[in-house]
């Protein structure tokens, strides 16, 4: 069983269920998904859990492929109101609140001892067991650099759409506990990514392979659809097309490996209300 972890609302569910397609296409193992959400729809209206319909979806999607396999929906609305709420990041410039979930992992009761945290914008191009499979024993998590960060920021500054957890030794060392500690107490405009960065005591550099933020090449693993820079007569412009916003993904991004969950997206699409 390979334990899979995405955070969002019920707003995002058009990429949470390619997400979870391009997951189950590529991996032959049975896979556990753990979807955290919340209820935050006083400070957003958009900000409410992903329903029951979308969560009937996602395990037939799953068990489609692999009868084993399950979608399951943890609510952790309670756990962040009593801790990140009234924080300095409460209302991040970049990221939602639903970003921050994933730090409370080390909490959850019946939690594995090893996770990948997927964000919802990414796409599996192969079998995500290559990444489950990395001995990660001797540290806390694996990520891969961020693109621009490693430039921009420090050369070790890792991107979090991508990690491979050891929850074990995140709960000996207390990494999340501080991590929430900053995220409460200082402002950031990266917050969980960054105080990933600062409160790590170790930590495993992974191939771009495994979070490939540009374009994708024969041994990629993951795509992550974040944002970048496109050059137009030496001015930079930023860009960040979203694996659900189809035709930028196909006539401007030139990616045509998902064609294929895209057909089936439509099916389901045409059989469900995939907003209900």
């Amino acid at each position: 069983m390979i334990d899979v972890c995405y955070c969002g609302n019920k707003r995002i569910f058009p990429g949470l269920l390619l997400s979870v397609m391009s997951l189950a296409e590529h991996t032959a193992e049975p896979l556990r998904v753990l979807i955290l959400s919340m209820d935050l729809h006083g400070q957003d209206p958009a900000f409410i859990p992903f329903s029951k319909n979308q969560m009937n979806i996602l395990n037939e999607v799953l068990r489609k492929k692999n009868a084993q396999s399950c979608a399951q929906l943890l609510d952790l609305t309670e756990q962040y109101t009593a801790s990140l709420a009234d924080g300095k990041n409460r209302k991040a410039a970049i990221y939602t609140p639903y970003a921050m979930l994933r730090l409370f992992l080390d909490e959850l009761p019946g939690m594995p001892d090893k996770i990948i945290y997927l964000d919802i914008d990414t796409m599996c191009v192969s079998d995500i067991a290559q990444l489950y499979d990395i001995d990660i024993s001797a540290c806390e998590y694996a990520a891969a650099l961020d693109y621009m960060g490693k430039f921009w920021i420090n050369k070790h500054y890792c991107n979090s759409g991508v990690l491979l957890l050891n929850l074990q030794k995140i709960r000996e060392t207390g990494l999340f506990r501080k991590c929430r500690e900053l995220i409460y107490s200082k402002k950031m405009a990266m917050p969980d990514q960054s105080a990933l960065h600062r409160c790590a005591t170790s930590r495993m550099e992974l191939p771009m392979r495994f979070n490939e933020q540009r374009t994708i090449k024969p041994d990629t693993v993951i795509k992550h659809f974040n944002k970048g820079i496109k050059w137009y007569l030496f001015i930079p412009r930023v860009y960040n097309y979203k694996q659900w916003q189809r035709d930028k993904v196909q006539n401007r991004l030139k990616i045509h490996d998902f064609d294929d969950i895209y057909a089936e997206y439509d099916r389901l699409a045409e059989k469900y209300d995939l907003n209900e």
